[in-house]
């Protein structure tokens, strides 16, 4: 077996489920999950009725590359997303669709990491778990970067030390964040590129939530669109990763789409190729029809912005917690360890949310998930109004 395998750690639902053993929660009050970031808002009809028409394509072989349909309204979307000009993305060399983010993330590692020289992955800390698996099993070393309530929920490029980005391959962005919602503006990832540039490493931005977000005139930035700033047309080094899960409510469709630098991605579809992990046609065509429509877009952000504004003004005082800059999840801090947090609200209010513990690792300058957790607003207005009645009465009788 891969040794590598060997150096995984739990996956955090693992742990959870862990935490949970041997509860008894009150049964007089449904389970309502914050824990797993899976929206619950319906599909768009459109989609459904895209997928439905074409279930007889099942009988065909996709191509990794995918159709020529979906990539032009993948770099359409993006060319107008992310003001990315008149040249805008090429849709036959730097978009590449993928059977949702989550398994490119990880193989983007396994074909962009050079082994030889002690190779190191940065990433954000707290994080997406995808990203350190993919780092170990590329034979590469994960490297945390902190993001707290002092640098903003962000990386400080600027305490990376100078050996450290020697060594590294490969920088996992995440903005707006997971879980943290912050938001990296065009300042930030224009210095990040001028890091790639000095020390020759790939950027993969997990942009993910990008079309979470609360003022309407200020949609998040991305990694591309600061390439177009800087008059970066080959988005030399850089790559991004974007899916239909949130912004379209599709995470069973497991479709989105990785763009940038066409010779890292003409490496990428290489390693694909090999993977076998092409998205069925009738997905493909399904998910043509989501990248050209805004409207059931702006109707999921105007659900969060409910919930949010519901859940917050409910919540008052009682937790150190603010609306995010996008995303779905709250990311308070707690009054006792995150861990009791999480055990102790479930037995008393049937509520599951997630320790921030279990989505960072600990460091030198210690772990900057302990003490918060981790709730996702995926749940129905209701229910989210609901938990939020449930865990202020828990938070004022510890």
């Amino acid at each position: 077996m891969n040794s590598d395998l060997d150096k995984l750690q739990p996956y955090p639902f693992e742990r959870l489920a862990a935490l949970k053993t041997g509860i008894n929660p009150p049964r007089d009050r449904e389970h309502i999950a914050l824990s797993i970031g899976e929206p619950k808002h319906p599909p768009p009809p459109l989609v459904l009725e895209h997928l439905a028409q074409n279930l007889g394509r099942l009988a065909n072989y996709p191509t990794t590359k995918g159709l020529p349909e979906l990539r032009q309204a993948i770099a359409d979307w993006a060319t107008r997303r992310f003001a990315l000009g008149a040249d805008g993305l090429d849709p036959e060399r730097q978009v590449l669709p993928v059977s949702g983010t989550r398994e490119a993330l990880f193989a983007f590692a396994q074909a962009v990491v050079d082994r030889a020289g002690a190779p190191l992955v940065l990433c954000p800390n707290p994080f997406y778990q995808i990203y350190e698996g993919a780092a170990l099993l590329a034979g590469a070393e994960p490297y945390f970067l902190n993001c707290t309530a002092a640098t903003g929920y962000l990386p400080d490029f600027d305490q990376v030390p100078e050996a450290i980005w020697q060594r590294c391959r490969l920088l996992y962005l995440c903005s707006p964040g997971n879980p943290t919602g912050a938001v990296a503006d065009l300042a930030n990832l224009k210095k990040v590129i001028e890091l790639a540039d000095a020390h020759d490493f790939v950027i993969a931005s997990d942009e993910c939530y990008s079309e979470l977000y609360f003022d309407e005139a200020r949609p998040p930035a991305g990694l591309l669109q600061a390439c177009a700033a800087l008059g970066r047309r080959d988005f030399a080094r850089c790559v991004v990763f974007h899916s239909l899960s949130k912004r379209s409510n599709l995470p069973g469709l497991r479709s989105g789409f990785v763009a940038g630098d066409a010779q890292v991605l003409e490496k990428f579809l290489l390693y694909r190729t090999y993977h076998g992990c092409a998205m069925p046609v009738a997905s493909q065509l399904a998910s043509t029809a989501a990248w050209r429509d805004e409207g059931h877009v702006k109707a999921n952000r105007d659900a969060y912005r409910e919930k949010f504004a519901a859940v917050l003004e409910i919540l008052g005082d009682c937790l150190p917690v603010a609306r995010p800059d996008a995303g779905f999840y709250l990311w308070p801090r707690t009054p006792i360890a995150d861990t009791d947090f999480a055990r102790e609200l479930f037995a008393r209010q049937h509520i599951t949310v997630l320790p921030g513990r279990f989505i960072a690792r600990d460091t030198p300058a210690g772990n900057p998930g302990i003490d918060h957790v981790r709730m996702a607003l995926v749940a129905p207005l209701a229910q989210c109004i609901e938990a939020a009645e449930r865990l202020k009465v828990f938070v004022e009788h510890l």
